[in-house]
């Protein structure tokens, strides 16, 4: 017996639902049976609504699909949201209303309370807040943060637990396909750092504490870590990077963080949840790791990398932190989401049991 669930996919011809479509080609849960985008797109086969921009081809099973209007009438159990935070908001809700779980990369609900902020391996528990959630029929919302804000968070859960993190500051060095497509103009991009993009500072301030914060009585209680952060576009396809310098508030050595970073167990290892990596923290030693080009795809995207572990001469230990913005820190974050409340059981198939195969 495994879970066979109909999945489909809002704002699918963009670049985060075209990373959907390729994550879930073959996935052994989940199979794609609705493609949804705006009106233009509608009633198209998806090769020619999506302007393709992935390196493989469209999986043959979804070539052919007809692209269908985002309204909540879709054949499917639940549906991943790649939506362009403009229109997220009213057509997320429309969704939920109607009784679709709605597992959504868009800003719009992260910071509401009573929608988790989720990471798997970072806060488990806090896909209790559906609970709160007073949508009819019984949909619901659950997002996973800005794709800055998860290499920070992974690498800082476990020093949080041991050491107690008082204050970071980081610098982010993000990938150009963080911006979407078309994204940042060549003539901006090539040769050249852009040490702006438009609200991410906001959101690497404000994300953590809820990510990093405690579950009591059916609320979350946000940490009181304070972050600052400066976030830069560098001409680099895949991959954020991020130098971190942390404050604990019990004291702490390189060597320690070290040691607490490389033996940190995944709270959801033994779910065997099919985009969970192998390794989700991968510590190198070598002076110049992680790197972008080498290292973002480690554990199929999902592995987040630390190196450069050393004093701080500011505060007390800085680091390194490596992670695949478009997999981990987007659709394949999304979808680990999915996996978890499949075993947590708020998901579940909306006309039907689970299914035996073969």
């Amino acid at each position: 017996m495994k879970p066979s669930f109909k999945v489909g996919i809002l704002g699918a011809t963009g670049a985060v639902g075209q990373k959907f479509v390729e994550l879930l080609d073959g996935h052994p849960w989940f199979t794609i049976t609705a493609l949804a985008a705006s009106e233009r797109s509608a009633g198209k086969p998806y090769r020619e609504a999506a302007r393709w921009i992935g390196a493989r081809p469209i999986p043959d099973a979804i070539a052919d699909m007809a692209v269908v209007e985002a309204t909540p009438d879709l054949d499917c159990d639940f549906v991943f949201s790649g939506l362009d935070a403009s229109v997220a908001g009213s057509l997320e809700r429309q969704f939920a209303e109607a009784g679709y779980p709605v597992i959504s990369n868009a800003r719009n609900y992260r910071m509401d309370e009573t929608v988790p902020l989720l990471i798997p391996e970072v806060n488990p528990d806090h896909t209790a807040l559906i609970e709160r959630q007073q949508w009819p029929q019984g949909g619901f919302i659950v997002t996973n943060p800005n794709c800055s804000t998860v290499g920070l968070v992974c690498a800082l859960r476990p020093l949080h637990d041991a050491f107690g993190v008082a204050q970071v500051q980081v610098t982010t060095l993000q990938a150009l396909s963080g911006a979407g497509y078309p994204g940042v103009a060549s003539l901006d991009a090539l040769g050249n750092v852009v040490p702006y993009i438009g609200g991410e500072e906001d959101k690497l301030a404000t994300e953590p504490r809820k990510l990093l914060g405690t579950l009591s009585d059916g609320r979350v209680v946000p940490s009181d870590i304070v972050v600052s952060a400066q976030c830069t576009r560098v001409p680099v396809l895949e991959g954020h990077l991020e130098c971190v310098s942390v404050q604990f508030e019990q004291p702490a050595t390189p060597a320690q963080v070290r040691e607490v970073l490389t033996s940190f167990r995944s709270p959801i290892a033994a779910l065997n949840l099919p985009t969970a990596p192998e390794r989700f923290l991968q510590v190198f030693d070598e002076p110049d790791f992680p790197q972008p080009r080498r290292h973002s795809e480690l554990g199929g995207g999902m592995t987040v990398a630390v190196g450069r572990i050393r004093p701080c001469e500011v505060l007390d230990v800085k680091f390194v932190v490596l992670s695949h913005n478009t997999i981990r820190g987007a659709a394949g974050g999304a979808i680990l989401n999915a996996e978890l409340l499949v075993q947590q059981g708020y998901l579940t198939q909306r006309d039907a049991a689970t299914v035996a195969t073969v």
